[in-house]
Parts: structure tokens; C-alpha cells; sequence
């Protein structure tokens, strides 16, 4: 796990040291940067480094003898059988990125279609050529090989020889990756988007669709960020980038290679269809064992965190690896939560660790806590105390993150009719004053224009698509795990997402998955296949961040709402919906005073209210 940042036009060394020290939470262990003058103009290349497999070597920037430089951030866990299928490759490290040189060695040698600099022209906020969306696109060439990789990645691969430069990220977006385009035509990319405040051509300014649409769904929306000119690379996806004849940044192609569709199976067999769902998920856990770092477990008390726990217990005896410890946080040892961890703990002779959060939390470490986030979130705070824990003794944690979108587990899946016309009745206030007469599609913020128009939640099936497609797992769940363990230098692993679990998932008809009264049914008959007690495997889903810190997030909104009503006042056309979601008042206000404005590095020796308090104008009615 690591930090990546990129500019491909106009770019300079000293601005991209700049850029990657603001990654240096990502990486402390080192950082690196590459640099080349091209026929048009200049690329450089960031890594900072966190170490976890072949921890000696395997440093970034990593070159290779067919003109080919990679950074990566994240993991692949097929590396060592990749490696030895590949034959007459001069490997240089021990570690997992260089398979990703390795594949793309054959896929540098085809022969580019151009001999000289593209033409482009305007596609919303990028330069394109004419053909980037056809079948046969440049960014198609690489399916095949990056298909190979199994593991979580944001990575990008300057090949010399094409003057191409790769971004690609992971099937399910575990690994995040950001690029904007300056006004100069110069791209930047990185792993958060923090890395851009510190180009001195960079502006920071909001964008409004796209916080309407988070405030209405509760997440962000397809590869919109809050920021805009910001877009996701979508997961799933590869980009190919060149220069024009002017230096200008062009996108030349974009590719999916990897798509995700819930298929219920009609004669799925619910007792070989558990023990599958154990089998894959068992899979997941061992292969996120990999690693030359200490391993720990998240560990919340509930059904997936528990499985987790049970299986790693598991898998470090069949592997002869040491016995992960796990690792809770809560408001009070009197918490559900604590009291259930601790009891799975011991259940599985699992060391357990934990902190008790201190009550004024939420005013200590709010802004820390929204400046990593990058985001409008509050009420998951506990988050970032879990891993600032678990990272003064461990690397690497084991997260559930992801059953939930696969097996239906949140309570809104019970009851679709009321949640749509929640989001409807948020929608509705102002939707006509929202703009989306702008590209869609591959490549764009946004995959269509119906997002404010369409009832996504008709039925079950096309709920837990439209969250899995447009962000609630991508955006919600996995951005808060990437960024708040990375926040402190810890690699977050999510042994649910492994594909042969997704794949054994999707199977699992509807009503195996949700009841009027429960969720996740056949996940649970699978857990019942463990050593978990029947008290864990039966024990309903609890909402995390009102869960762990129930009393102290509520006596900090009961503080704040009287201030969080005034707030919403500024806001323009989202002044009424924030004024009805007074933690999210908070949350733009706070967002808007360190990520908007433009404050220096000291924040945290700010006091809270004074955050609050002290904005700039944003301009949006």
C-alpha cells in the first residue's frame, strides 16, 4: 500500500516532491520520484512507499528493460503464480509490483497505431481523440494482461517506447485514483486528492452536482468527487493518456475490463451454496495473508468482522503463520460492540486489543478525521483511534468491508419503498436547478444523466446493482477504510471482495439474501459452518458509526445542530437539505473550511469551532 501522484504536459520536479510529501502518511518508508523529458513535453512519476512484501527492494519508480516505468499503490496477491508462468524476464525484485511490468512487456511491443502526436479535441473537462471509445482503442490492447491480476491496485505505467502513459485501477475500486486537468493541458493523478492543492495552477472548487448528489444518497455518485474538474479513474477500467502536438494531455482510449452483475441462481442449493460462500471467503483470507509485515483483524463484534476473525485464526494455523490479533474500538466497555468482541476474541483465543474513545473525540479529532476523509462524513469517526491503534503494532488489517453490498445487509434493503421516497423527497426540492447538461459515460464524472430522475430502488435487484455500480461501496465504505488506515500508514485488506466470494455471492437468490426480518441469511448459514457462536452468527447488523460511539456522537450533534441550522443558511440550493441532515451541515462546513479554503498544514492546532467558523464565501446560488 502506498501513494501515488503524476503529471503528464508540463510538469516539475519540485512541484511533484511538493505533491508527494502530502501523500507522506501513505508512504513512510521512502519516497521516490521519476522524471524524463519526452518529444512534447515531460512526465514525472511519485511514489511513496509503504512497506509490506520485499521490503528491502522493490522501491518505486520501477523501471524495466523494455522502457517501461511503473508506481502502484496497493496489493496483488496472484503475484507468485503470475511470476512463475512468465519466462526469460530479468526480475529485479522480489516483491509484487513487477509482475505488472512483466504482463505489459509482451503488450509494449505491438507496434502503436500512430507514429506522431494525436489529435484531440474537447470532451467536457478533457482533451480526447476521435477514436478513444471505439472497440478497438489503445486502452483495449492491455485488457488481457491486466485481467491477470488478482488484488487491489491504482497504478500507472509510463511506456517510453509508445509514449503512453496506463492508469488502471482495481475491479472493485479498493484502491483509490484521482486526475484533473489544469488549465495548461497538463494531467495530474494521484491516490488522494490532497496531492493536487499543492500544484500552484491547481483550483479548488466545488462541485455542486455532485454534493447534491452525495447529500441524497448518503455517497458519492459514479467518479464524481466534491471537488470540480476531480473524476474518479472508474474502477474496473483502464486509461491510455499521450501528449498532442502541443503538449496537451489527450485521452486515447478507455477499456473495462472487469464488470460486476448480481445473477441470482434459481437452483442455488442453499447447503453446498454456504459451504461455497465459506470456501471463497476462506480463499480471500489467505491470500490477504501475504505480506513480511505483522497482520491484525478488525474486529467490531459483528457477523462479517467475526468471520473474518474466525477464518484468519484458521488460516494462520494451516499456513504456519503467526495468530493475527484483533483490534475494537467503542464508546465504553459497556458497548454491544465491545462486549461482543471481546467475547469472539476469546471464543477464537484471539488476542484482543482495545480503546475506549475519549468523550471530547469528536472535537479533538473531527478535522483530522475530514482532512484524510476528503469527504462530508462525521459519524464514523471511530475509524481513525481503530486505526491509529492497530498501527503502532501492525502493517496490515483485515477488514469485512463488502459483505454488506454483497449480501444485502443494510437495513434499507427491508424497506426500499420508504428509502426511495427518502432520496426522492431530497431530490425533488431542487433537482431542477441541477445541471447535468455536460459528457456522460466512460471517462465522465457521471454514467448517465438519470441519476436525479430514475427510481433506482423498484426492487431488490436493481438496489443492490445501483449501489454496487454508482458508489455505495466504492465511494462510501472502501474510502473510508483506505483513507483512514492510510491516514496512519496501515494497508486496510478486504477478504470479502476476493472474486471467487463475489462470484459465489451473486449467485445467492434474493430471498436467501434479505426477509422482513432479516438480512443476510445465506451468509449467515455459512458462518454457521465456523467455531463462531450461535449468539454472533444470528446477532442482527448494527449501524457502525451510531453503534460504537452512540452517546458521543449524540450529545455532539445536540451541541452543534442549533449551529449546523445557521450554517445550512449559506449554502444556496442545498441549504434545504442540509438544514434537514444537521450532521451533514457539519460535514460541508468542516469540508469547506480546510479542503475549500485554503489553510495551511497547521489545521490541527486549530480549534473545532473556529474551523467552523472561519470559512471562506462560496458562491453557489
Amino acid at each position: 500500500m502506498c501513494g501515488i501522484i503524476g503529471l503528464l504536459g508540463n510538469s516539475d520536479t519540485s512541484v511533484a516532491s511538493s505533491m508527494l510529501s502530502a501523500l507522506s502518511h501513505r508512504g513512510p518508508n521512502g519516497m521516490e520520484i521519476f522524471s524524463d523529458i519526452i518529444s512534447n513535453g515531460s512526465i514525472t512519476l511519485g511514489h511513496a512507499r509503504l512497506s509490506i512484501v520485499d521490503l528491502q527492494n522493490s522501491k518505486q519508480p520501477l523501471g524495466s528493460d523494455h522502457g517501461s516505468v511503473l508506481i502502484q499503490n496497493g496489493q496483488i496477491y496472484n503475484y507468485k503464480s503470475l511470476k512463475s508462468e512468465i519466462r526469460n524476464y530479468p526480475w529485479r525484485t522480489s516483491g509484487d509490483g513487477e509482475v505488472i511490468l512483466a504482463l505489459n512487456k509482451n503488450s509494449s511491443q505491438i507496434k502503436p497505431e500512430f507514429s506522431k502526436p494525436p489529435e484531440s479535441k474537447f470532451n467536457g473537462y478533457i482533451r480526447v481523440t476521435d477514436n478513444y471509445l471505439e472497440i478497438n482503442n489503445p486502452a483495449t490492447s492491455h485488457n488481457s494482461w491486466i485481467e491477470e491480476l488478482d488484488g487491489m491496485w491504482g497504478f500507472a505505467l509510463w511506456d517510453s517506447r509508445k509514449q503512453e502513459l496506463i492508469l488502471s485501477r482495481d475491479a472493485m475500486g479498493i484502491k483509490p485514483l484521482f486526475r484533473t486537468i489544469l488549465d495548461d493541458g497538463t494531467l495530474l493523478f494521484a491516490s488522494e486528492i490532497k496531492a493536487f492543492y499543492r500544484h500552484p495552477d491547481f483550483s479548488r472548487r466545488p462541485d455542486i452536482n455532485a454534493i447534491y448528489a452525495r447529500l441524497a444518497y448518503e455517497y458519492p455518485i459514479d467518479n464524481t468527487t466534491l471537488f470540480e474538474g476531480v473524476t474518479q479513474v472508474e474502477p474496473g477500467t483502464i486509461e491510455t493518456w499521450s501528449l498532442d502536438s502541443d503538449g496537451k494531455a489527450v485521452l486515447t482510449g478507455i477499456s473495462k475490463f472487469s464488470s460486476e452483475k448480481i445473477s441470482p441462481d434459481k437452483n442455488w442449493d442453499p447447503i453446498s451454496g454456504s459451504k461455497k460462500l465459506l470456501s471463497s471467503l476462506r480463499y480471500g483470507v489467505q491470500d490477504r495473508f501475504m505480506s513480511d509485515v505483522p497482520i491484525g483483524v478488525v474486529l467490531s463484534g459483528g457477523l462479517d468482522s467475526s468471520m473474518i476473525a474466525a477464518l484468519s485464526h484458521d488460516s494462520a494455523i494451516a499456513t504456519n503463520s503467526n495468530v493475527p490479533e484483533c483490534w475494537t474500538v467503542a464508546g465504553s466497555e459497556d458497548n454491544p460492540d465491545y462486549i461482543f468482541s471481546e467475547s469472539v476474541a476469546n471464543h477464537l483465543d484471539l488476542k484482543f486489543n482495545s480503546k475506549i474513545i475519549e468523550n471530547d473525540v469528536f472535537y479533538k479529532k473531527l478535522p483530522n478525521f475530514s482532512w484524510h476523509g476528503e469527504d462530508l462524513d462525521i459519524s464514523v469517526l471511530f475509524w481513525q483511534p481503530l486505526f491509529q491503534e492497530m498501527s503502532k503494532h501492525v502493517s496490515v488489517g483485515l477488514c469485512g468491508q463488502g459483505a454488506d453490498e454483497l449480501h444485502a445487509g443494510y437495513e434499507r434493503y427491508k424497506h426500499l419503498n420508504s428509502h426511495y421516497d427518502l432520496i426522492k423527497s431530497r431530490l425533488d426540492n431542487t433537482n431542477t436547478s441541477l445541471d447535468l447538461d455536460i459528457p456522460t459515460g466512460l471517462g465522465c464524472p457521471w454514467r448517465n444523466k438519470n441519476i436525479f430522475y430514475e427510481n433506482n430502488f423498484s426492487n431488490l435487484l436493481s438496489a443492490l446493482q445501483f449501489e454496487m455500480d454508482r458508489g455505495q461501496l466504492s465511494n462510501f465504505q472502501l474510502r473510508l477504510a483506505d483513507r483512514h488506515s492510510m491516514a496512519f500508514g496501515l494497508e486496510a485488506r478486504v477478504p470479502f471482495l476476493n472474486y471467487k466470494h463475489r462470484k459465489e455471492s451473486y449467485k445467492v437468490p434474493l430471498n436467501w439474501k434479505v426477509s422482513n426480518k432479516e438480512e443476510k441469511m445465506a451468509l449467515r448459514k455459512a458462518a454457521k459452518l465456523t467455531k463462531l457462536p450461535k449468539i454472533v452468527t444470528d446477532r442482527p447488523k448494527m449501524p457502525a458509526g451510531t453503534a460504537t460511539t452512540p452517546s458521543l456522537l449524540s450529545s455532539f450533534m445536540e451541541e452543534l445542530t442549533p449551529h449546523a441550522i445557521e450554517w445550512s443558511k449559506e449554502y444556496g440550493i442545498l441549504s434545504d437539505i442540509l438544514r434537514k441532515q444537521p450532521d451533514m451541515a457539519v460535514g460541508i462546513r468542516l469540508f469547506h473550511s480546510l479542503h475549500i479554503t485554503d489553510r495551511d498544514a497547521n489545521f490541527n492546532k486549530t480549534n473545532l469551532m473556529d474551523l467552523l467558523e472561519d470559512v471562506d464565501s462560496w458562491d453557489i446560488n
